[in-house]
C-alpha cells in the first residue's frame, strides 16, 4: 500500500492554494456589459421613478395618510386592503414588487422583443389592481414613441387603487395633466364580477362612475360580459386605420381574459402565437391573438421578477439602473483558460510525481524484503 510522503502531502497543499487563487483570479475577471438598448431602458426606469413620485407627492399635498406597514417605500400606489370599489384578492406582494422603477426597463425590453418601431399602435388592456405596472407600460410606451389605445378597468382588487377618490382613472388624468404622459383611457369599465361591477355593493359600482364621469372617458357597460368585451374590441379597432402591431394585457380583467382561469393558462411574457382552443369565453386579449397579434400578458408578476431577476417586494426601492435587464455578467474567457490550463499542467505534474515517489518507494521495499 502507497503511503503519501510528506513531500506529496506539501504539493497536494500547493495544488489547492494554487486553485484558490486561480479562482479568485476568474471571479474577479468578470466583466459587466451593458444589455441592448441601454439608454431607451434605463430613461423609461428614470420616467417611472418620476411618475411615482409626482403621484406621491400629489397624495401628500392632500393630506392623505400612508399606511408604511403596507407601503413601507410610502409610494402612495398601495391601497387600502378593502373599499367600497374593492373586486378581489390581491397580493401586497405583487403589488410592492411593481413599484420598482426598472419594470419600466423591462417593458422596453419586451417592447423591443417585439420588433416595435416608433409610431407603433399597441392595444393595451389596463387594470386598477396594479397601477404601477400601468405605469411602467407608459413610461416605456413614451419613451419609445408608441402609441396606446388604453382601455381600462376601474374596479380593483386589494391592495390596488381602491381610494374612491382617487381611482386608476385619477392617477391616469393626473400624470396627464402633469404632462408626465401623453396617454389617456379611451375608454373604462367597473371592472370586477363579469367586467359589471358583480360583487360590488351598488354603492361601490355608482362611485366607479362617478370616478368615470369627472375624468370624462366612456363607460363600457352591457348588458353581459360577452357584450362588454364585443364592445371593447369594436372601440380597439374603431380608434385608427393602422393594424395593431402588440395587445398588452396587465392584470386579470375578465374583458381582457374571458374567464380568471385563462390569465393562469398562458405564462407571463411576450407569446407570438396564442393557441385559442378550447376557450369557451375569448376576451379582447384572445380575438386579438386570433387576429395573429402578438401578446404581451403580465398577470404572474413574481414570475416575471425572476426571469428579469428583479427583488420582490424590494425596501427601499431599487434606482434606475439596477438589475440584469441593463448589463449582463460574463467571465473573462482568455482567464478562465489560462486558469484552467494551469491546473491540468499543475495536475499532471502532481500525479507524475506521486507515481515516481510510488516507484520509488516500492523499489526501497523490494529491497529490503531481499536483505
Amino acid at each position: 500500500m502507497f503511503i503519501p510522503s510528506a513531500k506529496s502531502k506539501l504539493s497536494l497543499v500547493i495544488l489547492l492554494l494554487v486553485a484558490i487563487i486561480l479562482f479568485i483570479w476568474s471571479y474577479k475577471s468578470r466583466v459587466f456589459i451593458e444589455e441592448k438598448y441601454f439608454e431607451e431602458k434605463l430613461s423609461a426606469a428614470q420616467l417611472m421613478q418620476e411618475a411615482e413620485q409626482v403621484i406621491r407627492e400629489f397624495r401628500l399635498s392632500q393630506n392623505v395618510f400612508i399606511d408604511e406597514n403596507n407601503d413601507p417605500n410610502k409610494t402612495a400606489l398601495i391601497g387600502e386592503k378593502e373599499t367600497k370599489i374593492t373586486t378581489d384578492r390581491g397580493s401586497l406582494e405583487s403589488k410592492l414588487t411593481t413599484l420598482n422603477p426598472n419594470f419600466g426597463a423591462v417593458i422596453v425590453d419586451y417592447f423591443k422583443k417585439a420588433k416595435l418601431k416608433k409610431g407603433d399602435l399597441v392595444a393595451v388592456s389596463l387594470t386598477a389592481s396594479m397601477p404601477a405596472l400601468n405605469i411602467a407600460v407608459m413610461s416605456a410606451a413614451k419613451v419609445l414613441d408608441l402609441d396606446l389605445v388604453i382601455i381600462s378597468s376601474v374596479g380593483a382588487s386589494m391592495f390596488g387603487a381602491t381610494d374612491p377618490d382617487f381611482t386608476w382613472l385619477d392617477i391616469e388624468t393626473l400624470l396627464y395633466d402633469k404632462g408626465i404622459f401623453p396617454y389617456k383611457s379611451i375608454a373604462a369599465s367597473l371592472g370586477g364580477g363579469r367586467d359589471l361591477g358583480r360583487g360590488l355593493s351598488k354603492i361601490g359600482r355608482d362611485l366607479i362612475i362617478e370616478a368615470v364621469r369627472r375624468n370624462n372617458v366612456p363607460l363600457v357597460r352591457e348588458n353581459s360580459l360577452e357584450k362588454n368585451i364585443q364592445e371593447k374590441m369594436s372601440l380597439f379597432s374603431n380608434y385608427s386605420d393602422k393594424e395593431m402591431k402588440l395587445y398588452v394585457n396587465i392584470g386579470g380583467g375578465l374583458s381582457s381574459l374571458g374567464d380568471a382561469i385563462n390569465g393562469k393558462l398562458l405564462s407571463p411574457g411576450l407569446h407570438r402565437y396564442v393557441s385559442t382552443k378550447n376557450i369557451p369565453i375569448k376576451g379582447t386579449m384572445f380575438l386579438f391573438a386570433e387576429k395573429g397579434i402578438p401578446i404581451l400578458h403580465l398577470l404572474n408578476i413574481p414570475k416575471v421578477a425572476e426571469i428579469y431577476d428583479l427583488p420582490i417586494a424590494p425596501v427601499p426601492l431599487p434606482e434606475p439602473g439596477i438589475g440584469k435587464v441593463f448589463v449582463e455578467e460574463y467571465h473573462n474567457i482568455t482567464v478562465t483558460a489560462i486558469s484552467l490550463g494551469i491546473m491540468i499542467i499543475l495536475i499532471v505534474i502532481v500525479i507524475l510525481f506521486d507515481h515516481k515517489q510510488q516507484k520509488f518507494t516500492e523499489k526501497e521495499i523490494n529491497i529490503v524484503n531481499k536483505d
